[in-house]
C-alpha cells in the first residue's frame, strides 16, 4: 500500500525444516499509494491476492517438494457468502498445477449453508473469536474493505487509533476505500454493536496473545450475537 517509487515486495514462506524461503522483490520500481479497492476483481482488490492467494501460490511453486507429487489444497469458501463465490468450482485444478506438478483445490464447505457451519462449531464445542461475541458478522481482516457502516463504526470505538490511522491515510492519498465515502463518513452511518461496550470483551478481541481456552465445555457454548448479521464481502 505504501509503495513509492519501489518494486513490489518479496514473498515470504516457511519451509518444513523452518527456514524461510523468498521469491520476487526484483520487479519494474512502481507507486500505488492507495487503499485496496472494493470489487470482485482481484486486480482491483489486490489485498487478497498480496496477503493470501499469492502468498499460497508462491509457496508451492518454489519448492521443490511439489514437483512431480499430487497435491490437494482445501480452502473454505462457501456459495451462500456471495455471487461470485458461488460460481465457484468445488472440485478443480488449482492455479499452480502444471506439467511439472498436480495441484487440485478442493471446497469441502462450499455448498454449506451458514447454519450448518455454525452446527459444526457448536459440536465441537469450538471456542469462537471474541469478535464474533462483540457482534462481527464476519471476520477477515479488522478493517476489512468490505465492512459495513456498523463494523466501521464498532472498529472506531474498540480501535481508535487503528482507526484514524485509516482515516489519515484515506486523507494523505486521495482515494477512499469506498471511492465515494470516507470511513469517517461509513461509521457515522452506523451504530456499534452492544459487544463494544463489553471492555473485558473486546480487550480480548484486541489482544495479540490468546491465551482463553481452544475446546470449551457443553455449557459454556452460546451462539454469537455476531451469527446471521449482515457481513461484507467479495460481490
Amino acid at each position: 500500500m505504501l509503495r513509492d517509487g519501489t518494486a513490489t515486495a518479496p514473498i515470504s514462506w516457511e519451509n518444513p525444516d523452518g527456514s524461510a524461503g523468498t521469491t520476487g522483490g526484483k520487479g519494474p520500481k512502481g507507486t500505488r499509494l492507495k487503499f485496496p479497492q472494493v470489487s470482485a476483481g482481484l486486480s482491483t482488490r489486490w489485498c487478497s491476492p498480496y496477503l493470501k492467494i499469492d502468498v499460497g501460490a508462491a509457496a508451492i511453486r518454489n519448492q521443490e517438494r511439489f514437483l512431480g507429487k499430487k497435491t490437494l489444497f482445501i480452502s473454505g469458501e462457501r456459495g451462500e457468502e456471495s455471487p461470485s463465490r458461488a460460481r465457484y468450482q468445488v472440485f478443480e485444478p488449482d492455479r499452480t498445477c502444471s506439467d511439472r506438478r498436480t495441484v487440485h483445490r478442493y471446497r469441502p464447505v462450499h455448498s454449506w449453508k451458514e447454519q450448518e457451519v455454525w452446527d459444526i462449531i457448536r459440536r465441537h464445542r469450538v471456542n469462537l473469536h471474541p469478535a464474533y461475541r462483540i457482534g462481527f458478522p464476519r471476520l477477515s481482516c479488522r478493517a476489512c474493505i468490505f465492512g459495513q457502516e456498523d463494523q466501521w463504526a464498532s472498529l472506531r470505538q474498540i480501535d481508535p487509533a487503528g482507526f484514524q490511522t485509516i482515516a489519515d491515510y484515506e486523507a494523505k492519498f486521495g482515494f477512499t476505500i469506498h471511492r465515494k465515502t470516507a470511513v469517517g463518513d461509513r461509521a457515522d452511518a452506523g451504530k456499534p454493536y452492544a459487544g463494544c461496550s463489553d471492555q473485558p470483551l473486546t480487550a480480548e478481541a484486541m489482544d495479540p496473545n490468546w491465551s482463553g481456552p481452544i475446546i470449551l465445555p457443553e455449557d459454556e457454548w452460546v451462539v454469537p450475537a455476531g451469527a446471521f448479521g449482515k457481513g461484507g464481502g467479495p460481490s
